[in-house]
């Protein structure tokens, strides 16, 4: 074997070069974080600024009836093929804080501060995100409140019981209220899930919030830029928004749907948590397909965070497009 000039050089290099590396001190190893940062998101719909802010996820095993007209097998499968475990499902929420110019608006609260301790940190961050997010509860004007289900109300308390918005007006679809707070519908319900539900929300709106809810009807601006609309079946008073600032708008759905690789995909499974099923779908199938149409962004308040994109239709189905992250806003 020959050696060149250049291998000489190298080789005699390496051996100069080995006491000095071998002097380097061994650096300890940087202990994990263990946690996320905050959650929160912003993006502009004209000359709105809305706030994505998380609430948490909650996982947990895959219930038999998830959905209520499919099998647990199909519905694992669809999350297999989704990349996502089979035999588990993680729920999201993304409640928003919406910046008019003049009225901070929020829409829905989270599970609350209660599910955040019972969880251990996992759901109920909504609060410790919003702050993070330099929003002080306290400045907030309006709560708008899409339905009444806990991972939507139970954050308008704190863990004391007190208003976790002291100074906001709360505004309620009109028939969302009736239908919660009429004794003879609670007195029928099934016991279980929904005599919970309606126990749940005495609670809640009977901890000093009665004087500052304010029943509001759909088809009308409830707030500026922000346009109440029927989208029932999921509850008899489900309501979703359109937010609309000059030529730019967003469509809220609310639960429209929860998970999207599951109910974006397949509009005709009904959700467990759907109070009317068949109504739900047929609500599902009218909004997703004027999204496609006009090509409208949708935020969900059950996808995975940031919750913000477009649908397209995809076979029997519909496909969501995740809207991409913008470093500025």
């Amino acid at each position: 074997m020959v050696v060149t000039r250049r291998d000489a050089l190298a080789g005699a290099f390496a051996i100069a070069a080995a006491p000095a590396l071998s002097a380097v001190p061994a650096r300890a190893a940087v202990p994990p974080a263990n946690k996320q940062a905050p959650s929160f998101y912003r993006y502009k719909v004209g000359d709105i600024e809305v706030a994505v802010v998380s609430d948490g996820a909650n996982t947990f095993p895959l219930p038999d009836k998830l959905v209520v007209n499919a099998t647990k097998e199909q519905v694992g499968d669809a999350l297999q093929k989704a990349f996502l475990p089979r035999d588990k499902m993680t729920i999201h929420f993304a409640p928003l804080a919406i910046n008019t110019g003049g009225k901070l608006v929020v829409i829905d609260t989270g599970n609350g501060p209660g599910a955040n301790a019972a969880s251990k940190g996992a759901v109920g961050q909504f609060q410790t995100n919003l702050k993070a997010a330099g929003i002080d509860p306290k400045d907030v004007d309006i709560v708008v409140i899409s339905h009444f289900h806990g991972d939507h109300v139970n954050g308008l308390l704190t863990a004391d019981n007190q208003l976790a918005f002291p100074n906001a007006e709360v505004l309620v679809p009109a028939t969302e209220w009736k239908y919660w707070m009429d004794d003879g519908e609670m007195s029928r319900a099934p016991a279980g899930r929904m005599q919970d539900l309606f126990k749940n929300n005495r609670r809640v709106f009977e901890a000093g919030l009665q004087k500052k809810v304010t029943p509001y009807e759909w088809g009308k601006d409830i707030a500026p830029g922000l346009l109440a609309v029927e989208t029932i079946g999921h509850t008899p008073g489900h309501t979703s928004y359109v937010l609309s600032s000059g030529s730019d708008k967003v469509f809220i759905q609310s639960d429209v749907t929860n998970h999207p690789d599951l109910f974006v995909k397949n509009p005709g499974w009904h959700l467990g948590f759907d109070q009317d099923g068949d109504k739900a779908e047929s609500t599902r199938r009218k909004v997703y397909d004027m999204l496609v149409a006009e090509r409208l962004k949708v935020q969900g308040f059950h996808y995975p965070f940031p919750a913000l994109g477009n649908i397209e239709k995809d076979g029997a189905g519909y496909r969501l497009v995740p809207a991409p992250w913008s470093p500025v806003i």
